[in-house]
């Protein structure tokens, strides 16, 4: 029996002897399907990461308030660096499935974002992700990245992207809508996954979901019609474009971070950088080729 079998079995929640299962996909944490005479259950433990922003104190609260207010599995148990969630027997979205079920997904995080704020509680947390893009430079340029040399036309970059935002209303994101973190049961949409909930405006949630599933141009026009009820004008387009790459930006940016700070098993981080760095060089010269291009 390993040590994280072991630790597992003794937590007092369960009924009757039980199954361990490790569950794939994680790219910083660990996580398991347990099963006893209550049935199925997932296990996640994941400790603190100062330099991503995340404090498993307030994921729990996020992940207990969504589970509140309908939004995702019951948390069964918690302690630090642990949490345990009802299993949901539903499908695990991929980018195929996302664009396939945007307007459902636009409707959701309408409700997500409308109704979250009467359920989160403590001391509140904004997710800007142009912050979040300036400090990372700050870790990168500290622990001496391998493309530190980038540094300096990644932070312009980011100026020029939080530039042609548009004024929009705070709501409560999700902030992380990787395919994975949507859950279809046939019936309704689920979200797990809370690491980076808080405060921010509507537009990084869509622009993540429909990067994330690399929809096309009209894919994401449609998304934002479903989301905002109308037509979007130029500048929402422009501004959820220009975020669709920044929150790529963010992506690169997080994974080369944790090229530094990070060990899970199975990621390669040095590969999801390679990654997502070819998909944000497509999608700033798909936005430069209609918005001309930024000031150099």
């Amino acid at each position: 029996m390993n040590r994280i079998e072991f630790r597992l079995r003794a937590l007092p929640l369960w009924n009757g002897a039980i199954a361990v299962e490790p569950l794939k996909g994680g790219l910083s944490n660990e996580s398991y399907l347990v099963t006893d005479s209550n049935g199925r259950h997932v296990v996640r433990f994941g400790k603190d990461f100062p330099f991503h922003h995340v404090f498993r104190e307030r994921e729990l609260m996020a992940a207990r308030a969504a589970a509140e207010a309908g939004f995702a599995p019951k948390v069964e148990y918690a302690q630090p660096g642990m949490m345990v969630t009802a299993f949901i027997g539903a499908k695990t979205y991929g980018a195929e499935d996302v664009r396939a079920n945007r307007l459902r997904i636009a409707r959701l995080m309408r409700d997500f974002h409308k109704t979250m704020p009467a359920y989160v509680s403590g001391a509140g947390f904004m997710f800007w992700v142009f912050h979040v893009n300036r400090d990372y430079a700050r870790t990168l340029q500290k622990g001496q990245s391998r493309m530190a040399d980038r540094l300096p036309h990644f932070l312009a970059l980011n100026d020029a992207l939080e530039a042609v935002q548009q004024p929009l209303p705070i709501v409560f994101g999700h902030n992380d809508l990787l395919p994975a973190n949507f859950l279809d049961d046939g019936e309704k949409l689920w979200l797990i996954d809370f690491e980076y909930a808080g405060f921010n405006t509507a537009m990084f949630d869509l622009a993540g979901a429909a990067s994330n599933a690399e929809m096309s141009p009209e894919e994401s026009e449609e998304m934002l019609a479903e989301y905002f009820g109308r037509k979007p004008d130029d500048d929402l387009k422009r501004s959820h474009a220009a975020m669709q790459c920044a929150s790529l930006l963010r992506e690169t940016m997080w994974s080369m971070v944790s090229e530094l700070h990070l060990s899970a098993p199975g990621a390669d981080y040095v590969a999801y950088t390679a990654e997502n760095l070819t998909r944000l060089e497509a999608s700033l010269d798909a936005y430069q080729s209609i918005y001309g291009k930024f000031p150099s």
